[in-house]
């Protein structure tokens, strides 16, 4: 059902600092940030040949990175996404399965503009996995 790896997001206390090291000191491409209020980040997307990295960094009071950071405080792995062909035929798969959607369990559009849904770290290895439709 998953296809290609599309991103692995990392949550960032300062997203300049980050910005500089994967662009100054890795030499990579790094996009510029974007603000996604109905996700309460802003992200910048660094470009490798076979996938990407998402720069996380909180937007906004209520950001569900707030508290990601409160804990994990130089930042870290928030979460990894898979691209999937069908969002909706692949999260009725899921719940089929037992597995938990996050949220209403209904598709927001993500930074690339197009539907993604996340799903419960406790259901896969205390990692958050978001699927994004390709």
């Amino acid at each position: 059902m998953i296809g290609r790896l599309n991103h692995v997001a990392i949550a960032v206390p300062d997203l300049e600092a980050a910005m500089a090291q994967y662009r100054d000191t890795l030499g990579a491409t790094v996009g510029a940030p974007q603000d996604e209020p109905d996700h309460g980040v802003t992200v910048v997307f660094i470009e490798l040949p076979n996938t990407k990295i998402e720069l996380l960094f909180p937007l906004g009071d209520n950001s569900p990175i707030i508290g990601f950071l409160e804990k994990n405080p130089s930042g870290g792995i928030h979460h990894i996404c898979y691209e999937v062909d069908d969002i909706l035929i692949a999260r009725d798969h899921l719940l089929a399965k037992g597995a938990r959607i996050l949220g209403s369990g209904e598709p927001k559009i993500g930074a690339h503009g197009k539907p993604v849904l996340f799903l419960h770290p406790k259901d896969f290895n205390g990692c958050l996995v978001e699927l994004e439709q390709i």
